[in-house]
């Protein structure tokens, strides 16, 4: 069964030592995002199109909404992954670079021994409950060389930058708005595509091109970042939250929950821990 061993939360974003034994559906993350695995069997991710494989001295890096799911190749014996998932803004504060913006240049990480020692070092602290400014400490310097060796032998690699493209189109930045202030709601898209204007057939079409992702994929995002957000910033009721997500049952949301995040909610909001320190 997948665990959670530990969770930490702060304006770097979060991090968490999971215990994964099965696979996770399709999904994506505004947040920069860093797989590293500390022990236990070899697995793989996909990351749009390819696949990675996953073991001790292999990691990979994700941009902000890139598809990937994590596959589980030995279902029932779980594998310990170190994840972070990085918030841009505080990573563009903390970069040596001032132009850079929290967009790998590949998604393959060697783990060389620096690298690994800041897994062990950050692994080790969650743990031990270490000091805030430590576990912040620690994920900076984890993530600014990954940053950088992901740039290392790309061709754009000396300015450190690779910014996605803007939304252009009144009508996606419209939708996006709309999913965003009825997340709480029953969302029908057919309902979202119609208020901005276009069909359903465009509206699809026309999403991805913009976005890079499906409306679903998004919309489930947003979803999954409201149930996070109020599991650990609140007292309601499991039940309660994902009957406010538009599901229909707790037992839906928590398919919802571990299909996407990888661990049931409850067993989420046990272990989450705040960090304060930027």
């Amino acid at each position: 069964m997948s665990t959670a061993l530990a969770v930490h939360h702060g304006p770097f974003g979060r991090v968490t030592l999971y215990n994964l034994d099965r696979s996770m559906a399709l999904h994506a993350h505004r947040e920069g995002h860093l797989i590293f695995h500390v022990q236990g069997p070899e697995a793989s991710i996909r990351i749009d199109d390819d696949i990675y494989p996953m073991f001790g001295r292999q990691a990979v890096a994700i941009s902000p909404w890139q598809l990937h799911n994590y596959m589980s190749l030995d279902p029932g014996q779980p594998s310990l992954f170190l994840t972070l998932y990085i918030k841009p803004f505080w990573f563009l504060e903390a970069s040596r670079q001032p132009n850079a913006s929290l967009r790998f240049g590949r998604n393959q990480i060697e783990v060389t021994e620096p690298i690994a020692r800041l897994v062990y070092l950050l692994a080790s602290g969650m743990l031990e409950d270490a000091d805030d400014s430590f576990i912040a400490g620690y994920l900076c310097e984890l993530t600014q060389a990954c940053f950088d060796q992901s740039w290392q032998w790309v061709a754009d690699g000396a300015t450190f930058t690779r910014c996605a493209p803007p939304v252009r189109d009144f009508r996606v930045r419209n939708s996006v708005k709309l999913m965003q202030n009825r997340v709480s709601e029953r969302i029908v898209l057919d309902n979202i595509a119609r208020d901005s204007g276009l069909s359903r057939p465009h509206f699809y079409k026309l999403f991805r091109q913009q976005i890079g992702i499906t409306p679903n994929i998004y919309l489930n995002t947003l979803r999954m970042e409201t149930a996070i957000d109020r599991l650990t910033t609140t007292h309601d009721p499991v039940t309660d939250i994902g009957l406010d997500l538009g599901f229909s049952s707790q037992a839906s949301f928590t398919r919802f929950f571990i299909a996407n995040v990888g661990i049931a909610p409850s067993d989420y909001r046990r272990v989450v821990h705040f960090t304060g320190t930027a």
